[in-house]
């Protein structure tokens, strides 16, 4: 009886900010509201096709944008759930559901009435008297429906319907693989000192995940989404970090009787043949045709030429990075080629040497309470006017998910912002943002919950946890995504937030890492965890003049994916791949990239922003947006830097947006120009 008549989905939530009442949501809630929310959505749809009224604004798109609350308020939920806390119960539930949201999307955008209804007031847009958002909701939905296969004939739908479930089964089950050969490839330690190089830190946080899956007096070292791990900076013991980063690589391709049924090797194969299918099938010759044809690059050439003209430089640069590393260890006489798992080791002893900056000597002043409040939220206050205040009442999905209510400089209500950022068992890798909860003044929603998951090893009960300089950037980079979540303002529901091109959402994260640095943030954050002492200003130089070092590796091995990315998917219909590892080596040749002390950031079989996270032919899509980040920095370095006024000039013309307009329209309006590549070039070494 709680899974219908009592169920937390039927109806907005109560609780402040319509924060889900995640107190009162059991595993039985989920199914019965997918259920009923899709069918609700289809009976809405259904009024709205099967009027004998002329199509107007208000009876079609209007009403198309109000359809579906149920299914999106369960959505938003539980697609959160499964990424954050996942469980048998969610990965069967998400592997059952997901050929039928495939199907329950199809079924709306394929349905040949809505489609009518849509082209005609595209074809009468310009009469229709509406306002710039609105014109260009017509424009969109006319757009995605064309893309979606609207027009095809009904034998070439029911073979879409077919491809689209079948391609919705197959990533679910990639990503359920990744989790579970995450899990069971994590490196059990049994000597302690087999760890020598890691901080206190770090070894309670390996003995405390041990304990977890009662392995005690063991230490656990848990795999983290790209190749490279960032215990390879510190871990003497060169065996150990061999083990780790075979570990790393070995996720996705075990095909033994204990692995078997987590190799993503046949989920990769099948995935870009029937991507390329389908996209011939809607009249593209490849699937990154298909893709890129809805985003701010257009064609999978002009992704390709930019990639192409970074990765020659980028390879050399890291060619003279490798010979430094090299001499190095002939210095110290060890013997032996540079390896992959090596390349983070050295690194930093090379980095000490030529800056002296010792980047495990942040840590203590990189503690997470201090970064999150004094700086993360410090730059959100000194740029937008926001006040982030702690909800300990209000509860999240994780007893880890810290919740903080934001609003205005004035006081009024922004939403919440959720913080879950420890790893776990339950977590699949990476960082990422969600909403729970989107603006739409439409459905009369003014505020927002959005949430930030990182993956940060959790010390035991009473130390403090330190973080690393790659993870204070990831939080800064994440939480750009959150005040995009939390700002941006829109009338529809299909533009709020984060809804804009996917080689754009990347833009707004970026930005927020130059705070990072900034010498008022750092200042007010980067303090010693024990004793208060500001991180010493001749470290803090070291860091600024050192900005570039190992670029050329960092560039190398992004490129290596984007590029890997974009090869699976400009294979056309005709062409069926059949070794993943062959496929891998000869496209990373053929750019340059073959250097084995220089392995791509992920892996076919782990790569999961291309084969079950959404980024399919987009994973160049950071780069590409990092054109628009570090023309961006330049602008604020020439106008002042934190100041309010140039908060509010972002957040209006660019943040605020959302996906009410162009992206790149939206940044012209900002910058007064389009963005220059000279600035991505320079911060990269790549002149």
């Amino acid at each position: 009886m709680a899974s219908t008549a009592n169920n937390p989905f039927f109806a907005r939530s109560t609780l402040p900010y319509q924060l889900p009442a995640f107190t009162e949501i059991t595993d039985e809630h989920y199914r019965p509201a997918f259920l009923r929310g899709m069918t609700e959505q289809l009976v809405e749809v259904g009024v709205i096709t099967g009027t004998t009224d002329a199509p107007t604004f208000a009876n079609t798109l209007l009403a198309l944008e109000r359809s579906g609350r149920t299914l999106a308020r369960v959505a938003e939920v539980f697609f959160n759930k499964s990424s954050s806390d996942s469980s048998d119960f969610t990965a069967g539930l998400e592997e059952e559901l997901a050929p039928l949201l495939a199907a329950h999307a199809d079924t709306i955008r394929l349905d040949p009435a809505l489609y009518s209804r849509i082209a005609t007031l595209h074809a009468q847009r310009t009469s229709l008297d509406l306002d710039a958002e609105s014109l260009y909701l017509v424009d969109r939905y006319f757009t995605e429906f064309t893309l979606a296969g609207a027009g095809l004939s009904d034998d070439e739908k029911q073979t879409l319907r077919d491809l689209n479930a079948r391609l919705s089964t197959l990533t679910t089950r990639f990503d359920k693989n990744l989790l579970a050969d995450t899990n069971e490839l994590a490196l059990i330690i049994d000597d302690v000192s087999d760890l020598d190089g890691l901080t206190d830190g770090e070894i309670s946080a390996a003995a405390e995940a041990a304990r977890e899956r009662q392995l005690d007096g063991k230490y656990l070292i848990s795999l983290v989404l790209p190749t490279s791990h960032p215990y390879l900076a510190s871990l003497t013991n060169r065996g150990v970090r061999e083990r780790l980063l075979a570990a790393s690589r070995a996720r996705g391709i075990r095909s033994d009787a204990a692995g078997a049924g987590n190799d993503n090797r046949p989920l990769v194969i099948e995935i870009t043949h029937l991507r390329a299918q389908r996209a011939r099938l809607l009249g593209f010759d490849s699937h990154a045709a298909y893709v890129t044809a809805d985003e701010t690059a257009k064609t999978p050439g002009a992704v390709w030429d930019m990639l192409g003209r970074l990765a020659p430089a980028a390879a050399r640069n890291a060619r003279v990075e490798q010979a430094d590393l090299q001499a190095v260890i002939d210095a110290e006489g060890a013997g032996f080629e540079l390896a992959a798992w090596d390349w983070a080791f050295y690194t930093e002893k090379v980095r000490r040497a030529k800056y002296d900056v010792d980047t495990a000597a942040m840590r203590p002043y990189f503690e997470l309470e201090n970064v999150l409040a004094n700086g993360v939220f410090y730059a959100a206050n000194r740029l937008y006017g926001l006040t982030f205040t702690a909800r300990p009442d209000l509860i999240g999905w994780h007893p880890e998910a810290r919740v903080f209510e934001v609003a205005t400089e004035g006081g009024s209500p922004v939403g919440l912002y959720i913080g879950d950022f420890y790893t776990r068992d339950s977590k699949r890798g990476g960082a990422w943002m969600n909403a729970l909860v989107s603006q739409s003044t439409l459905l009369g929603t003014d505020t927002t919950v959005v949430c930030n998951n990182l993956n940060v090893s959790k010390p035991a009960a009473g130390q403090p946890t330190l973080l690393t300089y790659d993870q204070v950037t990831t939080l800064f980079h994440e939480f750009g995504h959150a005040l995009h979540g939390l700002l941006a303002r829109a009338t529809f529901p299909k533009f709020s937030g984060t809804n804009v091109y996917r080689d754009f959402v990347e833009f707004p994260s970026q930005v927020n890492e130059m705070w990072m640095l900034w010498p008022e943030v750092l200042a007010n954050y980067a303090r010693h965890y024990e004793t208060g002492e500001a991180m010493p200003q001749q470290l803090v130089d070291r860091i600024q003049a050192s900005a570039a070092f190992n670029e050329g590796f960092l560039t190398s091995e992004y490129l290596a994916a984007a590029l890997l990315d974009q090869a699976w998917h400009r294979i056309d219909a005709g062409t069926i791949i059949t070794d993943v590892a062959r496929f891998e080596a000869d496209v990373l040749a053929s750019v340059g990239l073959d250097n084995t002390s220089v392995p791509t950031r992920y892996s076919s079989t782990y790569f999961a922003h291309t084969f079950s996270g959404g980024y399919d032919a987009g994973y160049y899509s950071y780069i590409w947006s990092e054109v628009l980040d570090a023309d961006a920095v330049e602008w604020f370095r020439d106008n002042g830097g934190l100041t309010r006024a140039n908060g509010e000039r972002f957040r209006n013309r660019l943040l605020g947006v959302g996906g009410t307009k162009d992206p790149l329209e939206a940044y012209r309006h900002w910058r007064g120009r389009d963005a220059d590549l000279q600035p991505l070039l320079d911060r990269r070494g790549l002149n």
